[in-house]
């Protein structure tokens, strides 16, 4: 199984961004996917997260600006980003956690640069 995270780049404050995550290989259902962040010299942070089901969270410090959704049969995990702030600024990684022939298992795939400058 791999996840593959797009969409990242340079933004100016105020902008917006649409980050999106594939995941491929033997998975038989997605049971939750989820987005992080890490910025240079902080904790990774959980941003958002989605179950199967439609059912979502967010970091406080995101909501109201970010929307996380999903699509199960396309194996994909969006974030629509707005009103993005030099705050924003961080490598976001998507991870999800699946049920495979092995078990259920949660992947991590390789982040995506967001830089909020002006």
């Amino acid at each position: 199984v791999q996840l593959q995270a797009f969409g990242g780049g340079l933004v100016q404050p105020g902008g917006s961004l649409r980050l999106s995550c594939a995941g491929s290989g033997s998975i038989f259902s997605i049971n939750v996917m989820e987005w992080y962040r890490q910025a240079p010299g902080k904790q990774r942070e959980l941003v958002a997260a989605i179950t199967s089901g439609g059912s979502t969270n967010y970091a406080d410090s995101v909501k109201g600006r970010f929307t996380i959704s999903g699509d199960n049969a396309k194996r994909t995990v969006y974030s629509q980003m707005n009103s993005l702030k030099p705050e924003d600024t961080a490598l976001y990684s998507c991870t999800a956690d699946v049920n495979t022939i092995g078990g259920r298992r949660h992947f991590w795939g390789k982040g995506t640069q967001v830089t909020v400058s002006s």
